[in-house]
């Protein structure tokens, strides 16, 4: 009898202690992860090189490659709330022989579940330029005494100083992982310094690509574009005055990605016509006299607000993202 109540007792001892050490790491499971502190500022900044710099469908660059970089410091106020202020640099090749584009530019971007919100203010920049008469040889009544003007054979002209600011607001609706769509808008009160106002607002589209596409290369693709309207208002008397053409762009492309790197594919046009696009970008490389409109007087016509392909190769990194 004291023999089986020993073993009774062992035994139990036994299932106790087994017990006991099974419970051991689910008492380690319990405990609240490390807190981590919430670092709310962030910076961005890349670099790009393009065989061509188009700005809603017009080329800044002359059809002829540019180069870009970008620096953008932002400050988290929460996960969903976030303001930032940037600056970015392309080099273009204008009438004027501006010297680049300088862009400063700041804003806010709120996010509510799958909309993200974009507002904010931007600053386009053109240091260096120089007076451009519309009468070979200098004209008084264009540029003034004592500017220096640049003359060209094809009679454009444009102003010294082009720089203007523009108010945005967008939108971007995030579906699921492959698609998302957004909405944009962009107002300025003096377009390109032309004394015209400028109203911009187009619809964008991109499907991304599983990441298992390329099986585990790293490469991603994505296929996006983007349709627009830009409208304008009146210019002041030294271009005219002329009411501005209203014009369609649109663009659709294919981009490729590896860790930092985007290398992007695209095909981008624009509706204007020859004539009324050398009326509005005052092409210094315009020509012909068969491009005649009603605010294009000298018939020369321009080519860049036509069709054009452009590749991009850019990096961007983001150092919030590596932490």
């Amino acid at each position: 009898m004291k023999k089986t109540i020993l073993s009774v007792a062992a035994l139990l001892a036994v299932g106790v202690g087994s017990a006991s050490a099974a419970d051991l790491p689910a008492k380690v499971y319990t405990k609240a992860p490390p807190i981590v502190a919430f670092d709310p500022w962030d910076i961005a900044f890349g670099a790009a090189v393009m065989s061509d710099y188009v700005f809603r469908g017009v080329t800044q660059s002359n059809h002829k490659p540019s180069v870009t970089a970008y620096f953008e410091p932002r400050y988290n106020l929460t996960k969903d709330l976030q303001l930032y202020v940037g600056t970015s640099f392309e080099s273009i090749s204008f009438a004027n022989r501006a010297a680049a584009e300088v862009d400063i530019y700041g804003g806010i971007r709120p996010t509510f579940g799958a909309f993200a919100f974009d507002f904010g203010v931007w600053g386009y920049l053109y240091p260096g330029g120089s007076c451009v008469d519309s009468t070979p040889g200098g004209s008084a009544t264009q540029c003034g005494v004592g500017s220096f003007p640049i003359s060209l054979l094809n009679q454009n002209a444009m102003k010294k100083d082009v720089s203007f600011y523009e108010g945005y607001a967008k939108v971007t609706w995030t579906a699921n992982d492959m698609f998302a769509f957004g909405a944009n808008e962009f107002y300025s009160p003096n377009f390109l310094n032309t004394g015209a106002w400028g109203n911009y607002a187009s619809v964008t589209g991109k499907f991304t690509a599983p990441s298992t596409l390329f099986g585990a290369s790293g490469v991603g693709m994505y296929v996006s574009g983007e349709y627009g309207r830009q409208w304008f208002g009146t210019t002041d008397v030294f271009y005219g005055p002329i009411k501005l053409a209203d014009y369609n762009t649109w663009n659709i492309g294919v981009g490729f990605t590896y860790k930092v790197f985007t290398l992007d594919l695209r095909y981008s046009d624009t509706d204007l016509s020859k004539g009324n696009c050398n009326a509005f970008t005052s092409d210094f490389t315009a020509s012909g006299n068969t491009a005649w409109t009603p605010i294009n007087q000298t018939g020369v016509g321009s080519n860049w607000c036509g069709s054009t392909f452009i590749a991009k190769l850019s990096a961007d990194v983001t150092l919030g993202a590596l932490k």
